[in-house]
């Protein structure tokens, strides 16, 4: 490096030119640089495989450090030091392990090594030097970093040549960096939820919390302290076992995680998609899928342990286990309870029993794709397999009064076991009821009726009318009860006897129609 540090803002232009293809001629003319000091700065950001996006992402002042650090003549005490320094950063990584436990681990075995207070400061300038955004230290297992890249992915329609923009969704494990990449039609809610449910079975486990950015989809409104999250995402969380911690909103190192995992996924993954045409959702995620791989296969720069190896080791064991089956997307409709003890989820266009002691009650209702929930007041009252029949009814039978469970009972089967059992004559008379040419629930009525007057009169005086009004041939409710209210059902049937005819001078006779 040059004796004489030019300023840290030409320090980033230097690499800029480079990038861009112009020649160190020209850039030493540009930027009035001798040519051998551009040629230094270029191999030094080479020889520490810095890319561009992360020198443009470092601030003055770590630059400044950087070369600081590298320009001063190290002792070999220091040197030994930092030979450790890459297993520090992966042991810091596991629960219980600080900085001072490490140090007292070195003292023993370099009693002439150096002192806490400069284990922290080279430390520090090492970290700065390998990763320019700022260190935060995250438990395993504990937190999972979500946003959507600012760029999209793009697939051509096979057919039309039309163009569609595709979202792209990432998420990154805050102790290992395990990084999730997929690409969405949209960031709407069933999309972001579908692409984080997938994320969490890429990774086999669930953290023990979900930290998105401020988005739609997961925040419905921002606070600084108790955010509002999105009810179908909160009950996506509650499903499986974690929380919902949103970042600040203006706090962009509450993200900075992720947002530099964005950057290193623009290098790694977009730039290697671009000359590469997809026609489908599902192809363009299977080869991201594949460079996914190869991107957590990678060593840390300056590290010699891959985000791959750290998951697997520490942070893959810290995750709660997955559910056993997948999330169900719910949605979300109100409704109240008619008079039928039924409400109607207009989605379908089809009516679901609630108990009856909530007629005219406004429920909430949360549908899946196979199951219906009705709640009262954030408590379930009802659950129903969904059912897509229009303007049909699912009804459940401990739903309905103790009367309206009677009538549902009503079949022409029960109103035939029932008259069998108060006599022959009145099993026959309820038949031809229900022979009858009428809307079955009046014949039932009908045979409610009859049947119930055996109460009042006995079975043997119903089974009597019954037998009278079969031989009036009239079958009805009324006539039972006019039978039996003035007797009829008493008088006993006189056999008519066959007798001949007086002889009368006004009588034809039968030669007369002969």
């Amino acid at each position: 490096m040059s004796n004489h540090q030019i300023e840290m803002r030409k320090i980033k232009k230097i690499f800029k030119l480079y990038t861009e293809g112009v020649s160190k001629r020209k850039i030493s003319s540009q930027l009035r640089i001798s040519r051998n000091t551009v040629t230094k700065y270029i191999v030094f950001f080479q020889q520490y495989k810095f890319t561009y996006s992360e020198i443009k992402a470092m601030n003055l002042e770590e630059l400044h450090l950087l070369f600081h650090s590298k320009e001063k003549q190290k002792s070999e005490r220091l040197q030994v030091l930092e030979h450790y320094f890459p297993y520090f950063d992966k042991e810091l990584k596991k629960t219980g392990v600080t900085q001072q436990l490490l140090w007292e681990e070195y003292k023993e075995k370099h009693p002439d090594g150096l002192m806490l207070s400069q284990f922290y400061y080279w430390y520090n300038v090492w970290c700065k030097s390998v990763s320019p955004v700022m260190h935060f230290a995250y438990e395993p297992g504990d937190k999972l970093f979500i946003d959507y890249t600012g760029q999209k992915l793009t697939i051509v329609d096979e057919h039309t040549g039309e163009l569609q923009d595709l979202e792209v969704y990432v998420c990154v494990l805050g102790n290992s960096h395990y990084t999730y990449v997929e690409a969405s039609a949209s960031q709407k809610k069933e999309d972001f939820i579908r692409c984080t449910e997938n994320a969490l079975w890429f990774y086999g486990g669930v953290p023990n919390a979900l930290v998105p950015d401020n988005l739609r989809a997961a925040v419905t409104k921002s606070s600084r302290y108790e955010p509002k999250v999105n009810e179908t995402f909160a009950d996506f969380a509650e499903y499986y076992a974690t929380s919902v911690l949103p970042t600040r909103a203006y706090k962009p190192r509450d993200k900075a995680i992720v947002e530099n995992a964005v950057r290193i996924i623009y290098t790694r993954i977009f730039a290697k998609l671009r000359k590469e045409t997809f026609h489908t959702i599902a192809t363009i995620n299977t080869r991201i899928l594949e460079l996914l791989e190869a991107h957590n296969a990678m060593s840390f720069r300056g590290r010699d342990y891959t985000r791959t190896s750290l998951f697997k080791e520490i942070e893959q064991p810290a995750l709660k286990a997955l559910p056993a089956k997948r999330y169900e997307l719910k949605q979300y409709a109100n409704g109240t309870v008619h008079k039928n003890g039924h409400i109607y989820l207009s989605k379908d266009k089809h009516y679901y029993s609630v108990p009856y002691t909530y007629l005219g009650k406004k429920t909430r209702i949360i549908y899946s794709e196979n199951l219906v929930e009705i709640h009262y007041k954030h408590q379930q009252i009802a659950v129903h397999t969904r059912n897509k029949k229009k303007y049909g009814y699912t009804t459940k039978k401990e739903h309905m009064s103790s009367y309206h469970q009677f009538v549902s009972d009503w079949n022409p089967k029960k109103f035939m076991d029932w008259s069998a059992n108060i006599g022959e004559y009145c099993y026959d008379y309820i038949i031809k009821i229900l022979d009858k040419k009428q809307h079955p629930e009046q014949s039932y009525k009908s045979c409610i009726g009859i049947l119930q007057l055996a109460k009042k009169v006995g079975n043997i005086r119903l089974n009597n009318a019954c037998k009278r009004a079969l031989d009036y041939q009239a079958y009805n409710y009324n006539i039972i009860v006019r039978i039996l209210e003035k007797g009829w059902d008493a008088i006993e049937d006189n056999p008519t006897q066959d007798t001949e005819l007086p002889m009368h001078k006004n009588i034809r006779g039968n030669q007369y129609y002969k």
